[in-house]
C-alpha cells in the first residue's frame, strides 16, 4: 500500500445474485496511496482516485471518482495498488504495471510513466507482484524473489544499492511464499514461515533489532513462524497461524497497536486479539477477525480508522457500521474492505475520489463503493 499495499483476496459469495446498493462485482480490492483498484470475477481491472501519473491505467491522467476500467482488456488473476503505481499478474504469470516510473518501478526497462499496462520485462512467471513506494517486488511461481525500481535504501535486496529498470533477483537463494513492499523496505515470508526484511531500517521496520539499512534479505529476530506478512510506510506486521498478530518498526502514530508510541526493532504481539487477515497502510494498520470484525489503529487524521473520529488510536478500535468483513486493505490515508455479503466499502481521505465517490469530504466510517 500506499506503500506496500498487500493484495487482499476477496472471494465473492454472491454467485449469480443481482448486485444491489452497496454491492459490487469485485472479487479483490487494493487501496493504494491516493487511489484504489479492484478485480471482478472475470479478471477485469478497475481503478479510481488520483491519476496524475496514470496509476489508474485507463489511458489517461484524469482523476476518477468512480471505478474506471483499466485499458487493454487483459484478464488478471491478482492486482495491487502501490503509492503512485499499480501492478497485476495474469493467470499465466505475466506481470504488468502502470503509473509512475521515474525510478523504473514499472520494470519495463525504462523510466517513462505509463497510463496503460505495460509488461514487466524478462519474461518471468510471477505468482504475485507487489508495488511499493518507488519500487516493486514479485515472487515467481518457483518462489524466487525479484525486485526492481528505486534501490537507494537497498529495498531491492540484490546487494547492489543500484536502481534497476528490470527485475533483479534478491540474494540469498531463499524460497518465498509471499513478499510485501513498503515505502522503502521489503519483507518476505519463506515457505517455512520465516520472515526476512531488507531496505530502509531506520525505524526498526526490518525487525533485525538494529536501525540500519540492509541491502540483502536479513532474518527478522524471532523464533516465531508466520503465515502472512505485510508492510506499511515504515512498519511491518506478521500473522502467526493461530491468528496472533505481531508488529514492529515506526510507531509515531500508534500503528503498532501496542498502546504506546514506542518504536520496536523486533516483533511484539498486538494485544490479545486473534486475526484472520491484516493490512498495513502508510501510518495505520487494520485487521479482521475470523468472525469478520474489523479493527484499525494508528494515524486517523482523515478518518482512515473508520471509528467515526479523527483521533489517532494506539490500540485496535472497531470499525463502525457493524459489518462482517471478509477482508480489509489499508492505503495511504484511506481504507477499504469487503463484507461477507460481497459488499465493498471505503472510508477515510477522499480528496481525489479514492473512496469511489465524488471527491470531497473525508468519510469517518465505511461508505459503499458503486458497482462498475
Amino acid at each position: 500500500m500506499v506503500v506496500g499495499m498487500v493484495l487482499v483476496p476477496l472471494v465473492s459469495t454472491c454467485g449469480s445474485e443481482p448486485v444491489g446498493p452497496g454491492t459490487t462485482a469485485f472479487t479483490s480490492l487494493s487501496a493504494g496511496g491516493l487511489h484504489t483498484c479492484a478485480l471482478t470475477a472475470t479478471g477485469q481491472a478497475f481503478c479510481w482516485g488520483f491519476n496524475d501519473e496514470g496509476q489508474l491505467g485507463d489511458g489517461s491522467t484524469t482523476a476518477r471518482a468512480a471505478p474506471a476500467a483499466v485499458s487493454g482488456g487483459t484478464a488478471f488473476a491478482a492486482l495491487e495498488a502501490g503509492t503512485p503505481h499499480t501492478c497485476a499478474v495474469t493467470t499465466s504469470g505475466a506481470a504488468f504495471c502502470w503509473g509512475q516510473n521515474f525510478r523504473g518501478q514499472l520494470g519495463d526497462g525504462t523510466d517513462v510513466a505509463r497510463s496503460s499496462p505495460v509488461a514487466v520485462s524478462g519474461g518471468l512467471g510471477f505468482a504475485t507482484v507487489h508495488p511499493g513506494g518507488t519500487h516493486t517486488c514479485g515472487v515467481t511461481v518457483a518462489g524466487v524473489a525479484y525486485c526492481w525500481g528505486d534501490n537507494e535504501r537497498g529495498q531491492l535486496g540484490d546487494g547492489t544499492g543500484t536502481t534497476q529498470l528490470a527485475p533483479s533477483a534478491a540474494t540469498g537463494g531463499l524460497v518465498f511464499q509471499h513478499i510485501a513492499t513498503g515505502a522503502a523496505h521489503s519483507c518476505g515470508l519463506t515457505t517455512g514461515g520465516e520472515a526476512y526484511c531488507w531496505g530502509g531500517g531506520a525505524a526498526g521496520q526490518l525487525g533485525t533489532g538494529f536501525p540500519n539499512d540492509q541491502a540483502e534479505p536479513a532474518m527478522v529476530v524471532t523464533d516465531l513462524r508466520f503465515s502472512a506478512i505485510v508492510t506499511g510506510g515504515s512498519h511491518s506486521c506478521a500473522l502467526e497461524v493461530g491468528g496472533e498478530l505481531h508488529c514492529w518498526g515506526d510507531n509515531d502514530f500508534g500503528q503498532l497497536g501496542l498502546g504506546n508510541q514506542v518504536r520496536r526493532g523486533t516483533p511484539v504481539r498486538v494485544g490479545d486479539l486473534f486475526f484472520a487477515r491484516v493490512s498495513a497502510g502508510l501510518d495505520h494498520t487494520c485487521a479482521v477477525t475470523a468472525a469478520g470484525v474489523a479493527y484499525c489503529w494508528g494515524r486517523n487524521d482523515r478518518g482512515q480508522l473508520g471509528d467515526g473520529s479523527r483521533d489517532d488510536r494506539r490500540a485496535p478500535v472497531q470499525v463502525r457500521g457493524g459489518f462482517a468483513f471478509r477482508a480489509i486493505t489499508a492505503g495511504g490515508l484511506h481504507t477499504c474492505g469487503v463484507t461477507t455479503a460481497g459488499e465493498a466499502y471505503c472510508w477515510g481521505w477522499n480528496d481525489n475520489g479514492q473512496l469511489g465517490m465524488t471527491a470531497g469530504s473525508d468519510q469517518l466510517q465505511p461508505v459503499p463503493v458503486p458497482s462498475p
